[in-house]
């Protein structure tokens, strides 16, 4: 006996589920009009084939506007040697496994160890997340859970360092 779920049938949570996935992290970066210079510096590092990879990953991306905020000159040096500070940089902003908001808002005060092999700090206060990093920045999650078929992205409005 085989049964059919028809739409009234489904759950009002089933309806409002975010969409699926249809790229894996870059492609998903790319087709967003917030990371242009994120994918660009991913690709100038050479990362692009890393988050292209299996995963699962979480990203914690800077916007245009973060990458706009750094001291000027800044982003052309980081550019000029992009297989050093650059990636650093970048794999600070990567995790192993697939960390959903709802994970990440019981997280207050842990510290998470990144790509990069240092930690940044996670502090919960009501529904705003920052993130620590190890310059003792405070880089805040401005939208979370955009869906990757290899991962997740979280966009954040600033540029986390490691520590120096």
């Amino acid at each position: 006996m085989t049964t059919e779920t028809t739409t009234e049938e489904m759950t009002e949570e089933e309806m409002t589920e975010e969409p699926a996935a249809t790229g894996n992290i870059v492609e998903t970066a790319m087709a967003a009009d917030d990371f242009t210079t994120l994918t660009q510096a991913l690709e100038a590092a050479g990362l692009v084939e890393t988050l292209e990879g299996p995963g699962p990953f979480t990203v914690f991306a800077p916007t245009d506007e973060a990458f706009a905020a750094l001291p000027d000159g800044q982003l052309d040096e980081l550019l000029a040697d992009p297989t050093g500070d650059l990636a650093q940089i970048l794999q600070f902003h990567v995790i192993d496994g697939e960390v959903m908001a709802e994970d990440v808002m019981g997280m207050d005060g842990e510290m998470v160890e990144t790509l990069q092999g240092a930690e940044f700090t996670v502090e919960v206060e009501g529904e705003t997340v920052t993130l620590v990093d190890g310059a003792g920045n405070r880089i805040t999650v401005i939208q979370t859970d955009v869906p990757a078929t290899n991962g997740v992205i979280h966009a954040i409005d600033g540029v986390m360092m490691p520590p120096a």
